[in-house]
């Protein structure tokens, strides 16, 4: 069983602007957590299925893109939950930086 937690990220880059930046950096998200290493990633038309393994567990994601903004979905295991609010507070604050 899992948690989601979703939110959405405005930007002005278009949709193939916003994927050829996923593409090149989406290393980058499992390198900002801990012990964190990126497992799978892969497109299913505009959304970006992502997996990443962090302290035993592995977080399941998505990233659906469109015209001007992206949504972000992060499932959190059970054993995460405790950390929902950092893992919220970074991906508020690393995503816009992620997208320039």
């Amino acid at each position: 069983m899992s948690t989601p937690i979703a939110l959405d990220i405005p930007h002005s880059l278009g949709k193939q602007g916003v994927r050829d930046r996923l593409d090149a950096r989406i290393g980058k998200v499992a390198d900002a957590v801990p012990g964190g290493a990126l497992v799978s990633r892969s497109w299913d038309g505009d959304t970006l299925n992502f997996s990443i393994k962090a302290m035993g567990q592995t977080v399941a994601s998505t990233i659906t893109v469109y015209d001007a903004h992206v949504h972000a979905v992060v499932d959190l295991p059970m054993f995460l939950l405790p950390f929902a609010g950092m893992v919220k507070g970074a991906i508020e604050q690393g995503a816009p930086k992620l997208l320039k």
